[in-house]
């Protein structure tokens, strides 16, 4: 079943599409990329993988999505937004909460986890810098997400690929940032550490 709603955020209305699994053990909320939406395939196969591993999945539209800006907010109305958007949609839901996204949405999950009260992180082409600007790293995001992460990377993103580290999975899958390869790898990897979070 799937159900959409508007919810009220500091920077304005953001949207959440609610997938639910058969037998919900717990959430799993998805944001997507800077100039994307939530029907990038790769959000599209993690929602399948995740609703059959047992999680209700919420796909989150950041509030310049839903008013049809392409050009995303900065960091910290990012966060504000995304936050406001766990603590509307959390309550009712049992079980492991987790968060991610593709691309900026990974960012915005890895920045604001510890604060949103998630049990892990799920990042889908993490940007690790800037195309061609290894200098640039974002790296720090990622570590300091301070919860279990996987990050499902293309091995030619130009993006850069995130190496394992503690608490860091890294499932990589033939492609590149837009993760549209072998999706026939990335619903099992991610079906199957979800399952891993479920006590």
């Amino acid at each position: 079943m799937t159900a959409a709603r508007e919810v009220d955020t500091p920077r304005g209305p953001a949207r959440v599409t609610l997938h639910r699994a058969g037998c919900p053990r717990g959430l799993l909320l998805l944001g997507h990329g800077a100039g994307g939406g939530v029907d990038a395939p790769d959000l599209v196969t993690a929602t399948a993988a995740a609703t059959a591993a047992g999680f209700d999945v919420g796909l989150v539209e950041q509030p310049y999505r839903v008013a049809g800006r392409r050009a995303p907010a900065p960091a910290g109305h990012l966060d504000e937004a995304w936050l406001a958007v766990v603590a509307a949609v959390r309550p009712g839901h049992d079980g492991p909460l987790v968060v991610g996204g593709r691309s900026s949405g990974a960012r915005v999950a890895c920045r604001t986890a510890t604060t949103a009260g998630a049990a892990a992180v799920l990042c889908l082409a993490f940007p690790l810098h800037p195309p061609g600007r290894p200098e640039r790293t974002r790296a720090p995001e990622l570590e300091g997400a301070g919860v279990p992460v996987l990050v499902v990377q293309g091995r030619s993103d130009r993006f850069g690929v995130p190496a394992e580290g503690p608490d860091r999975t890294v499932a990589l899958l033939d492609g590149d940032h837009g993760l549209t390869k072998q999706h026939d790898l990335l619903g099992p990897a991610v079906g199957e550490w979800l399952a891993t979070l479920i006590p």
